[in-house]
């Protein structure tokens, strides 16, 4: 009969088991009587639990890179949710902003032309009374040829001197 040669441990579980080399040793003290049924049952069931256990590590590395596929689908999807978010949020703010831009530049003209208006209106004023400026000196002309053709004198401006 050939040599048995255990398969390495591959898990966690399977670590606490003596190693591959050390298990060759026992199992060629056991085989080396010859058709020992008790030692040959024990290599047997030993191969059995190391194939069980084979099986038992491999369906737990499967399993654990299913949860490690399905949390980095699920932080892919809240990754993906956050960025859709933060770019809506920042398409919004944007938005705003030119609203407020817009707005402002709407105040800004809306304040020139009141700016404008006080300025025409003070124009206005101040022709008006440099036209009535213009009458009193006429007026005040007028009475004083008057005065020079009559010879009368005004009395309001002597009136200070008197007092």
């Amino acid at each position: 009969m050939g040599e048995i040669v255990p398969a390495p441990a591959v898990c966690a579980a399977a670590a606490t088991e003596p190693t591959p080399r050390r298990l060759q040793q026992i199992l060629r003290m056991k085989l080396e009587t010859p058709l020992n049924p008790i030692n040959r049952d024990t290599a047997l069931l030993r191969i059995e639990t190391e194939k069980i256990n084979a099986l038992i590590c491999a369906w737990q590395e499967n399993e654990e890179a299913k949860i490690d596929n399905k949390t980095y689908k699920r932080l892919a999807a809240i990754e993906s949710w956050e960025n859709t978010k933060k770019a809506a949020v920042e398409a919004q703010l944007q938005e705003y902003e030119e609203q407020l831009q817009k707005k402002k530049a709407e105040y800004a003209e809306k304040m020139q032309n009141k700016l404008a208006e006080v300025h025409k209106e003070a124009e206005e004023k101040r022709v008006v009374i440099e036209a009535t400026k213009g009458e009193e000196y006429v007026k005040i002309e007028e009475t004083a040829k008057t005065y020079r053709a009559t010879g009368y004198t005004p009395r309001k401006f002597f009136s200070c001197i008197g007092c």
